[in-house]
């Protein structure tokens, strides 16, 4: 089960390193959709964003300090699923539904975050054991 768990946060880390690396290869048309949903410093909010993403990701994926590593990922998630993702505001039928598929996927590994707590620290294979 120990190596299940290391597949699984590697997988899940991964998938936040990915995001921050998006979030800095695509800075410019990322603030650009950050400011269309009113976000106030889109550039700087993007940015800060990206580093929340992948000192969080890296933090999973190496085990280091799980429980703040969490915390960032969290800190990004929450406030972002509901400014960016806010499908009921939406009019259009196809973007409230694109929407909605984000909010979701995004409570989901909120959901997930949680359940992480649960499992008790220090993880299994972290890079200081």
């Amino acid at each position: 089960m120990d190596v299940l768990f290391l597949i699984g946060r590697l997988i899940f880390g991964g998938y936040f390193i990915m995001n921050a690396w998006g979030h800095f290869k695509h800075l410019e048309s990322i603030t650009g959709y950050a400011q269309s949903k009113g976000v106030p410093s889109p550039r700087a909010a993007v940015f800060v964003s990206g580093v929340l993403l992948l000192l969080g990701g890296l933090g999973v994926v190496f085990g280091i300090a799980p429980e703040a590593s969490l915390a960032l990922l969290l800190i990004f998630l929450v406030p972002v699923t509901f400014k960016m993702h806010a499908f009921w505001k939406e009019t259009d039928p196809n973007v409230k539904m694109m929407e909605q598929i984000q909010f979701m996927k995004n409570m989901a590994l909120v959901g997930a975050l949680l359940m992480l707590y649960a499992i008790s620290v220090p993880w299994v294979y972290n890079v200081f054991q």
